[in-house]
């Protein structure tokens, strides 16, 4: 999308598995693969639902001195710390996913459970 656009800005933030770390992401799987939903296999193994924080690419930007951003994600709690930390979102650009059978029940828990927008 950004290639297309001609500009833009990749933030990645390394937080695997909602914040719980690749190892307890991989343990997350297991339950998955056992029938739980993303959200029941982190409650499973002692986490919460999410524990990503948003704060440090709105940092950067602001150290970027972009005061606005068309905002890529699919995720509203994305848009909203965006906005808290000063950062205007003008739109929210959907992350559209191609549908496919393995995962589209991760997607429906992350729209039902999560609060997530459609792509």
């Amino acid at each position: 999308m950004i290639a297309k656009e001609g500009a833009g800005i990749l933030l990645y933030e390394e937080q695997e598995g909602r914040g719980i770390g690749l190892m307890a992401k991989l343990r997350a799987y297991e339950l998955q693969d056992k029938g739980r939903d993303t959200i029941e296999a982190n409650l499973e193994l002692g986490f919460r639902a999410d524990y990503r924080e948003f704060e440090l690419p709105a940092e950067i930007l602001k150290a970027l001195n972009i005061p606005a951003v068309r905002l890529i994600t699919n995720n509203p709690e994305k848009v909203a710390a965006m906005e808290a930390a000063g950062i205007r979102v003008v739109e929210r650009v959907p992350a559209t996913i191609p549908s496919e059978p393995t995962f589209e029940r991760y997607l429906e828990t992350k729209r039902d459970k999560m609060g997530h927008l459609a792509g």
